[in-house]
């Protein structure tokens, strides 16, 4: 689409209530939305805008700054402006199979192994899971996709007891959320979320530059009380976010 359809479209909506910025910004979403201009597409100028539509610059700046502060658009200083690469969300309180979130927004999961074993726990991950030292623990490491890109890399461990048979389990068909869930049935999680840059085997597996940054969600989860497994969840920041609702409690 360049700036001839948008025109077109734009005068078949009519003036309508709303200031002209607002009407410029809601025609781009939607074909944004509608996929008509698809991530990474480059969207026609500001001047190339307000020729077409015969509106100010001020108008036309102003819908694309407010897109791209909406997360729609980046705009690059002497470049232009695209469609913004589709970050996909995830509920920050809730423990959630990747799975099913995938599922949920119409697009494929595809999932890799990239190990499956019995190691014995070092200091850290004894701790992690409440067991001594040198215990036989269960390690699995998955890159989890969503339409063929990578948004996660699951880095987990397992204590045994909860789930003997976890190294038997196929992870390309089933995921070890859905696994861990139906045998040892889930009590309550524990998230810590921060900021962090990958390590090189990390940007390998996931695709990206080493100086992306990524969002990193150290998930534990208990069964009756018992900790059963510790997961690390690498995920790119360019491809996902996190969002949670609350509400307000009085005293």
């Amino acid at each position: 689409m360049d700036e001839v359809d948008i025109a077109s479209l734009y005068r078949a909506r009519g003036p309508g209530a709303a200031p002209a910025y607002q009407r410029v910004k809601d025609l781009i979403t939607e074909q944004i939305v509608s996929g008509r201009w698809r991530e990474g597409e480059l969207l026609p100028s500001e001047n190339q805008l307000v020729g077409a539509l015969g509106l100010s610059r001020m108008t036309i700046n102003r819908a694309l700054r407010e897109l791209s502060a909406d997360g729609l658009v980046v705009r690059l200083t002497g470049v232009g402006t695209f469609v913004a690469e589709r970050k996909v969300s995830s509920a920050l309180v809730e423990v959630r199979n990747i799975a099913d979130e995938i599922g949920d927004r119409g697009h494929r999961h595809r999932a890799e192994v990239v190990s499956l074993e019995q190691r014995p726990a070092d200091s850290v991950i004894a701790q992690d899971l409440g067991i001594a030292e040198g215990s036989p623990v269960f390690h699995s490491k998955l890159v989890h996709f969503e339409d063929g890109l990578p948004i996660q890399l699951e880095d987990r461990f397992v204590n045994p007891e909860f789930a003997p048979r976890y190294l038997e389990q196929d992870f390309t068909t089933t995921t070890p959320n859905t696994y861990l869930v139906s045998v040892a049935p889930l009590g309550r999680g524990e998230h810590v979320v921060e900021a962090v840059l990958p390590t090189p085997d990390e940007c390998a597996l996931l695709g990206l530059a080493e100086s992306e940054p990524c969002l990193l969600i150290r998930r534990r989860t208990w069964s009756e009380d018992r900790l059963v497994s510790s997961a690390r969840l690498l995920h790119p920041g360019s491809r996902y976010r996190l969002a949670g609702t609350f509400d307000a409690q009085t005293s």
